[in-house]
């Protein structure tokens, strides 16, 4: 009789796990299916640029994000946000990589009459404390003067996506193959999770859609600011996220639109409003502009579970996927090694839209 790996999967010639899809939720649920002792490897159909964490900010903030989400997906943020201070120190210890992890917290700043009126409902459902612009800018001595109303959030933390996935890559070694998979039949392995963006839609049935977001990037002088800005701005909201290099991340459009363009009109609304709220950034280099889709689901909340005997989904995790990544890959590596569904996972299964 052959042997079996955890959770009762059989250990032959092939991988106990193959994971379907190369970004960063795909990778870090891969990880911990080899850290549980599965033999497990990822399809990754690149290239980089193609993927939503190539393109994603990295904040890590789960009341800013999604203020008024379904109560469920407000827990499931906040224990995966929970989960990352772990994740980044033991990530960061096993590869000795940097991945930019910051806990320096976020600043909600609003800009006119009306951006403070939006602002507020969002500060109120989170708890915050008002501040002034006086005591915004003795916190954050770049912002704009104009600036006339704010609110602190020091549990706010940032990562660098492209850090995190060149951490896991290193991580899983040769686990991580280059292959596009067009049928799930041509997979094998004793189980398979589809963790592929947009392209679970294809793959699976699931309805998951592209959400376009143009982003840009930033390069000036280090420390002109420290704290992510989350910020209204003349009925714009955009959010600047300063890297300890220089770097400033400006995102993000959100537009049902398929897509790669970069649009004039896109850039000069993110441009506009980052400068309305941090002047200082006009002396930085436009270093980057960036198309993206987020993976979206008709609820706007991620897709985690068994599909059937042998296919489990970690997919549409719209804006949340760099967020969400420890607590889902958590989930999905015990769902699959050893069978234990978590009660977390209750509200998200892919078959909540057969009846739709």
């Amino acid at each position: 009789m052959r042997a079996r790996a955890p959770g009762g999967l059989r250990m032959s010639g092939g991988p106990d796990v193959a994971v379907v899809g190369g970004g960063i939720v795909g990778l870090a649920i891969a990880w911990r299916v080899a850290q549980r002792g599965a033999r497990v490897v990822v399809h990754d159909p690149g290239p980089p640029e193609l993927g939503a964490w190539h393109v994603a900010a990295g904040m890590l903030a789960p009341g800013g994000e999604s203020p008024f989400e379904r109560p469920a997906l407000a827990r499931l943020m906040a224990e995966s946000a929970r989960r990352w201070p772990g994740f980044a120190a033991e990530l960061g210890a096993l590869t000795g990589q940097d991945l930019g992890y910051d806990e320096t917290g976020t600043l909600g700043v609003a800009l006119t009459v009306d951006d403070v009126a939006d602002a507020s409902r969002v500060w109120r459902h989170l708890g915050l404390t008002r501040l002034g612009p006086s005591a915004l800018r003795d916190r954050e001595p770049a912002l704009s003067p104009r600036v006339r109303a704010g609110a602190h959030v020091p549990d706010d933390r940032q990562v660098d996506p492209r850090r995190v996935v060149a951490a896991l890559r290193a991580a899983l070694g040769d686990a991580v193959v280059p292959a596009a998979v067009t049928s799930l039949d041509e997979v094998r392995a004793g189980r398979i999770v589809v963790a592929a963006g947009c392209g679970t839609a294809a793959l699976t049935g699931l309805p998951v859609r592209p959400v376009k977001g143009q982003l840009l990037r930033l390069r000036g002088e280090p420390g002109t600011f420290r704290h992510v800005v989350s910020g209204y701005a003349d009925g714009r909201h955009v959010y600047l996220v300063p890297r300890a290099d220089g770097e400033v991340v400006v995102g993000a459009t959100q537009e049902e639109r398929t897509d790669r363009t970069i649009t004039a009109g896109g850039v000069l609304d993110l441009l506009r409003a980052a400068l309305d709220l941090v002047p200082a950034l006009r002396e930085c280099a436009l270093a980057e502009t960036m198309v993206g889709f987020r993976p979206a689901t008709p609820d706007n909340a991620p897709l985690l579970g068994a599909l059937d005997d042998r296919t489990a989904v970690a997919a549409g995790h719209h804006r949340n996927g760099v967020l969400l990544a420890p607590v889902t890959a958590d989930l999905i590596a015990d769902l699959v090694t050893a069978g234990t569904a978590d009660p977390l996972l209750a509200e998200f299964h892919p078959g909540r839209f057969a009846c739709a």
